[in-house]
């Protein structure tokens, strides 16, 4: 029977599977910063040297964009009261996913939003760009209202899915096989919504996923 009481972590469990999720995010450009290096190492490859050198800034970039994505979605950059202006969240957005094969539509109307619906934000779209593997498009909404950001997130594409695994996560349950360094990083989407008083929810249909969260924001 699966377990349909609100999941309970310790700190340490929690920590260790979003660095084991970050960790995996890192392996590729830093392993293809390795192979490049390793190339331009060898002189018997002169004539590659040029696209190792490619490689080398390619992957570099990659690494760049991937540490200061994750220091606002799971640092303690995010943790401090504050406004994040929306405008360095699309580009860490947009630097984050810049090789993923959907395209990203940013439709953002708030000029700042604080940081619980930032870190959200920017968790939620990992989970629209993973959601549409085989290409597409990923549209992230964010509006502020009434003392609460509301956020929308919509993957349209061939073959869109939302794990079951994915869903349960989200709202806090633990999946039916256990958290692993894939499923904790919704749980973690999950909690930042309702440590700040909100909740996600997400909907699934043939190759169109919706995510929505709502959450409050502090009184100054």
């Amino acid at each position: 029977m699966i377990d349909e009481r609100p999941a309970e972590m310790a700190a340490d469990q929690l920590a260790g599977l979003l660095c084991a999720r970050l960790c995996h995010d890192l392996v590729s450009p830093v392993s293809a910063l390795s192979a490049a290096l390793s190339v331009l190492d060898d002189s018997s490859a002169s004539d590659m040297h040029e696209d190792a050198m490619d490689l080398v800034r390619e992957s570099a970039r990659q690494s760049q964009a991937k540490l200061e994505f994750s220091r606002i979605a799971f640092g303690a950059a995010g943790s401090a009261p504050g406004i994040l202006d929306t405008r360095e969240l699309q580009r860490l957005v947009e630097g984050m996913f810049s090789a993923s094969k959907p395209d990203i539509v940013w439709k953002v109307e708030a000029a700042g939003l604080e940081k619980s619906a930032a870190r959200l934000l920017l968790n939620l779209s990992m989970l629209a760009v993973d959601s549409v593997p085989r290409g597409g498009t990923v549209t992230i909404e964010a509006t502020e209202s009434g003392g609460s950001s509301r956020l929308r997130l919509v993957s349209e594409g061939r073959r869109a899915r939302l794990e079951e695994a994915v869903i349960r996560a989200l709202d806090g349950l633990k999946p039916e096989n256990g958290f692993d360094g894939r499923s904790i990083q919704p749980y973690y989407a999950g909690l930042i919504a309702r440590s700040a008083g909100g909740r996600v929810s997400a909907h699934a249909d043939e190759e169109r996923i919706e995510i929505v969260a709502l959450v409050e924001t502090p009184a100054a």
